[in-house]
């Protein structure tokens, strides 16, 4: 099995080259089009088994619906759902990653980089990147870039830890996500979520 983080890796330069522009090392994100990466801690390393819940408050989910190359409706709830996220810079933005493992489905992680979010700040018809990936399967698709979906809705709160916030958006995507590894395309025609962002280790500062 090649570990998904490898995978990862593979599709970022896949993409990049597909875009024209140079590959980069993970998890650093090139300028779009570009295909999201996870944190740097991401949850791609970690055991499904260690897996424990999304949010310590209790109120993390994803929900989506996917067709085609992955056909599944996702209504993953707190319990048993990681989700992790960071502030980048190139694009300004964030990045937000979940992944779960539940009755026999495929192992998803599915990865949201948000164009031009800030931290505090509520916002509308955001760009996002999204990345599918099915863990284990060598089977990755990517939009390349933050074009073809889009958040309409997108609210913070901030958390007990220093530069944290659970955010929550909705949205959806108008076409779909390319096979970088594997065949087909997915499209994810609607989605919402509510994850973690952690902006504390980044230039950009809490709003007070």
């Amino acid at each position: 099995m090649i570990p998904t983080k490898v995978l990862l890796g593979a599709a970022l330069c896949g993409a990049a080259a597909a875009a024209g522009v140079p590959a980069v090392a993970p998890p650093a994100v090139a300028a779009a089009p570009a295909v999201a990466a996870p944190p740097a801690s991401s949850p791609v390393s970690a055991s499904p088994a260690k897996i424990s819940g999304c949010l310590a408050s209790g109120d993390g989910y994803l929900r989506a619906h996917l067709a085609g190359a992955i056909e599944a409706k996702i209504d993953w709830p707190n319990s048993g759902t990681r989700c992790e996220g960071e502030y980048r810079d190139k694009p300004i933005g964030v990045r937000l990653s979940f992944q779960r493992t539940a009755g026999g489905a495929p192992n998803l992680l599915l990865v949201f980089g948000l164009t031009g979010v800030r931290a505090g700040q509520p916002a509308h018809a955001v760009g996002a990147n999204l990345t599918v990936i099915v863990q284990g399967k060598s089977r990755i698709y990517g939009t390349l870039g933050d074009t073809r979906c889009t958040v309409d809705s997108l609210t913070q709160r901030p958390l007990p830890a220093a530069g944290a916030y659970r955010l929550e958006a909705r949205g959806f995507c108008t076409q779909p996500a390319h096979a970088i590894r594997g065949d087909g395309d997915v499209l994810v025609s609607t989605f919402e979520f509510a994850g973690l962002v952690n902006y504390q280790t980044s230039e950009e500062k809490p709003e007070p």
